[in-house]
């Protein structure tokens, strides 16, 4: 039996493009211990304030968005990583074209 493994060279082409005034996700991989949801943002979309029943990593790899994260507001960019605690009030406003990587653990 050989090595299981998933290799995605680059995920950011898995949205090829964004439509105008939209948000596109793709679910890219799941299993017992996570799940991994691309999301690619239109400037000027919104992930309203939700929050998540599971620890969760974000993870910006192009783009600008503003962050509320429970009662503080933060600027994210390309690099932006952050780790999430169960049921912690999050948004995301994209101010530019936005490409985010979502982990739901557990």
């Amino acid at each position: 039996m050989g090595n299981e493994y998933t290799h995605i060279p680059n995920i950011s082409e898995l949205v090829k493009e964004v439509p105008p005034d939209a948000i596109v996700s793709r679910t890219f991989y799941e299993d017992d211990q996570m799940k991994s949801i691309l999301f690619a943002f239109a400037a000027g979309q919104e992930l309203s304030e939700h929050t998540a029943a599971k620890p969760a990593i974000i993870h910006f790899l192009s783009g600008e968005a503003d962050l509320i994260l429970g009662d503080d507001s933060a600027i994210a960019q390309e690099g932006t990583w952050v780790h999430m605690p169960p049921n912690l009030p999050h948004s995301v406003m994209a101010k530019t074209q936005v490409i985010m990587l979502l982990i739901l653990l557990g």
